[in-house]
């Protein structure tokens, strides 16, 4: 019965992604001939039809890959992929006097292997084919694979230790397991909050302390103002690797950090970086922060159960097209329930969307508040076009999509500010 309902459950995904797709890319061609008049005067019509092929480009080729991962999920699945390589890895381990844990963690990691290499060929044409088409690409084939084997590393030095957790609390924690599983669960991201500024990214990339006093003197004033700490204010060499602008928090409580892509400060002016941060800030002010990772926690919390309770169900597994045995069923419960649940939960993202824009909303209010709507209306306007965004999205598939509001939205909000 669960193979017809996780059946129509994936087609109806399937259908509902590429209708969206097909709506996006009809409504963006429909309004490539002209920029919205609200930003006729701001944006050239040759970086407003940038933008439209450039989401079409994206989307068409997300469509693709969209495809091929739900074939991907099927294959794992009801065409026996997961029980093919547990067989495959018992037969190996045969008589070896290897743990059970590490038997369910050796077939975890042949799974997420299998999947990175599907992905693998995405990623690629995605950064040396589409975003290079677009002149956003800036990242060598040297460097591209300098970042997959430290992901890769990092994946087995972070990610190995907490599986091997989870699956020990599988096997020996009862039948509560998963509400021990969520606590640990926590604590690792709490944890990664702390330590990813420091130790992870600069893994990746270069952090140097904002060198433009000038630039920092207005910054420490605007943070002094909000009652905001932040351990420093930081550049990232986001140059070796895109043309697109960013800036971004991370940490908490004194561990905060500000940094900014170095694109992004060669492109804004002092008071448009200074309306950019204020809008940050703004996530801060009104606990966005604190909101967001509270829903993660409930809902990694109500995952966890769901998880515990399909853990003990026979059809669970076989109605997946597996028949694991004792030294492979925790592992395989974790596998087909993390492949499988996006399916069931796609069509809930508008939701998620919906209260993402309006903590965006709220962050743009903050930061007209402090620095006036028209700097951050000037600095989104370059973001759009620095960034190829469309200016004229389809509504119902950025419902979907975008954790932003539509930039005509977002702008005519703050249109209606007080300067």
């Amino acid at each position: 019965m669960f193979t017809q309902v996780f059946l129509v459950a994936l087609a109806l995904s399937v259908a509902t992604r590429m209708w969206l797709a097909h709506r996006q890319i009809r409504h963006v061609l429909a309004h490539r001939s002209a920029v919205p008049s609200r930003f006729a005067e701001v944006m050239p019509l040759a970086a407003h039809q940038k933008a439209a092929d450039y989401t079409v480009d994206r989307v068409r080729f997300a469509s693709l890959e969209n495809g091929v991962e739900a074939m991907f999920l099927v294959v794992l699945t009801l065409v026996g992929g997961i029980q093919w390589i547990d067989d495959a890895l018992q037969g190996l381990f045969g008589q070896m006097d290897v743990p059970l844990v590490l038997r369910q963690l050796a077939l975890l990691i042949a799974v997420i292997l299998a999947s990175a290499l599907v992905d693998l060929p995405f990623a690629w044409y995605r950064q040396f084919r589409l975003e290079a088409r677009f002149g956003f690409n800036k990242m060598t084939p040297a460097l591209f694979l300098a970042d997959l084997a430290k992901g890769a590393l990092l994946g087995v030095v972070l990610g190995a230790p907490l599986l091997v957790v989870v699956l020990g609390l599988m096997d020996w924690a009862g039948r509560l397991w998963w509400l021990y599983a969520w606590f640990v669960w926590v604590g690792f991201q709490a944890l990664m909050l702390l330590c990813y500024p420091i130790f992870i990214a600069p893994l990746f990339n270069k952090f140097e302390p904002l060198a433009d006093q000038s630039l920092r003197a207005r910054i420490d004033a605007l943070l002094g103002r909000c009652g905001f700490a932040a351990k420093g204010v930081f550049v990232m060499d986001g140059s070796r690797r895109s043309a697109h602008g960013n800036a971004y928090f991370w940490g908490i409580g004194a561990a905060k950090r500000i940094v900014f892509f170095d694109t992004l400060l060669a492109r804004l002016s002092a008071s448009e970086i200074e309306a950019v941060l204020a809008h940050e800030l703004g996530h801060f002010k009104r606990h966005h922060v604190g909101k967001r990772l509270a829903w993660s926690f409930a809902t990694s919390l109500a995952g966890l159960a769901l998880l515990g309770w399909l853990a003990g169900q026979s059809w669970f597994y076989q109605d997946l097209g597996t028949s694991p045995t004792l030294a492979s069923r925790n592992a395989v419960a974790l596998i087909l329930f993390f492949y499988v649940l996006p399916v069931f939960t796609f069509l809930l993202s508008p939701l998620v969307s919906l209260a993402s824009r309006r903590h965006e909303y709220e962050a743009d209010a903050f930061a007209a508040s402090q620095t006036g709507p028209g700097e951050l209306i000037k600095a989104l306007v370059k973001l759009y076009e620095d960034n190829a965004s469309t200016l004229t999205p389809d509504p119902v598939h950025s419902a979907f999509y975008d954790s932003h509001p539509p930039a005509t939205l977002r702008i005519a909000h703050l249109d209606m500010r007080p300067t």
